[in-house]
């Protein structure tokens, strides 16, 4: 039996939401609407239980188009995603002061955003690791320097390719973060949540500008400007699609080394005995699109706020910083699209809970988390997202919890 809800409106495609017991806000399911109403999606809208009001598109909701692609529905944080490993350490073998564990993480991986991004931002490298220019000469310099060939403007405003290099392996901000936690058996976990940094957002914010050029130029009506696409076979589409799927790879590189830096931090801090961290690990990207075949058709699947969770794949649902977080198996529902939630959702904007909530609620909220408690991070606080149980539950259908981690340490960008 499936969980989900069928949403339907006079001319638009159905819309299929795993929303019971969780919040469903009216200005989210305006934007669903809009997005149902476009000629080009194919079968259905999924939405997920952790959705809530994105620009355009609606974030936790899966888009499945033919000929087609939305920028916007894929956002600016290209590739956004998580990265989870266990080891094989216990809940014991942590140090007494988790406070500088977490000191440590900070200092190991560069985090937050100074100096507007220049020459002194903390959020990049200041003296670059090897590794961080090989993996960047193998695997990203040939690609990058191909889509600035064909898009010159996307290097004229200072996303060089040295800013890029010194984004890679680096955590950004906002709701950004690595953790440390410990599953049900007491086993401790390293998680961190990130994505394609500066360039991505760069890539991102040309091409969903672009794409409204575009469809003013071609006078097509859109119920909301940031539902603007490119059609298959221009010569923009082809140009995003290259540049997309270069900012996945780098999502997914950002996230390996900064894994690496973390593991090997760890192996470094006093009184931590050896463990090994062979035995899984989990690379997901939740702000993306692919290619893939449902219902029938070869579609572009446009998951904003999504998880892949084809038969078998495995995932990572994260709670806010007080909550629960899950590794889940997929079940491969084809109704969501093969996809389950990637987080428990906001229910409030960042201004707002910055307004309602002070530093004590936010103390309350974190007990038992090694944390920043201060002003800066009261926008992250847990009351400010849904209840992570209630999102689990209303996605029992797409997923099976194969771990449930509880976080001990907790580093926000």
């Amino acid at each position: 039996m499936s969980n989900h809800e069928l949403i339907t409106v006079a001319d638009a495609k159905p819309i299929k939401a795993w929303v019971r017991g969780v919040p469903l806000e009216d200005e989210a399911r305006k934007q669903l609407i809009n997005a149902a109403r476009m000629p080009f999606i194919h079968h259905h809208i999924a939405v997920m239980p952790d959705v809530h009001m994105g620009i355009g598109a609606t974030v936790g909701s899966v888009i499945p188009t033919v000929g087609a692609i939305i920028p916007a529905a894929v956002g600016v944080d290209i590739g956004c995603g998580m990265c989870a490993v266990r080891t094989s350490l216990m809940a014991k073998d942590l140090p007494t002061s988790l406070k500088e564990l977490r000191e440590r993480i900070e200092r190991a991986v560069p985090h937050g955003r100074t100096d507007e991004g220049g020459r002194n931002d903390r959020g990049a490298w200041g003296k670059r690791p090897v590794r961080v220019d090989n993996l960047w000469k193998e695997h990203l310099a040939t690609g990058f320097a191909g889509i600035v060939e064909r898009t010159p403007f996307l290097a004229k405003d200072g996303d060089s390719a040295t800013r890029s290099v010194n984004h890679l392996g680096t955590l950004g901000t906002g709701n950004h973060f690595i953790e440390v936690c410990l599953d049900e058996e007491q086993r401790v976990w390293l998680m961190l949540h990130s994505g394609s940094r500066g360039i991505g957002n760069r890539f991102g914010t040309f091409f969903i500008e672009m794409a409204k050029k575009d469809c003013r130029k071609a006078g097509v009506d859109l119920p909301d400007q940031d539902l603007a696409y490119f059609t298959e076979g221009t010569e923009h589409f082809t140009d995003y699609v290259a540049a997309v799927e270069w900012a996945q790879n780098y999502a997914r590189i950002n996230r390996q080394v900064m894994m690496e830096n973390l593991i090997q931090m760890v192996r470094m801090t006093p009184g931590i005995p050896p463990f090994t961290t062979e035995l899984e690990a989990v690379n997901c990207h939740h702000n993306y699109v692919s290619q893939e075949q449902h219902f029938g058709k070869e579609c572009f699947v446009t998951r904003k706020g999504a998880v892949r969770a084809g038969l078998g794949d495995m995932g990572i649902i994260p709670g806010s910083m007080g909550a629960r977080s899950y590794i889940v198996r997929g079940k491969g529902n084809p109704e969501s699209f093969s996809s389950c939630s990637h987080g428990a959702g906001r229910v409030m904007s960042r201004t707002k809970a910055k307004k309602i909530f002070t530093i004590d609620d936010h103390i309350k909220a974190t007990a038992g988390v090694e944390c920043r408690k201060d002003k800066d991070v009261i926008d992250e606080t847990p009351m400010a997202y849904k209840d992570i149980d209630a999102v689990m539950a209303a996605q029992s259908d797409l997923v099976e919890v194969v771990h449930t981690l509880k976080q001990v340490v907790c580093v926000k960008g």
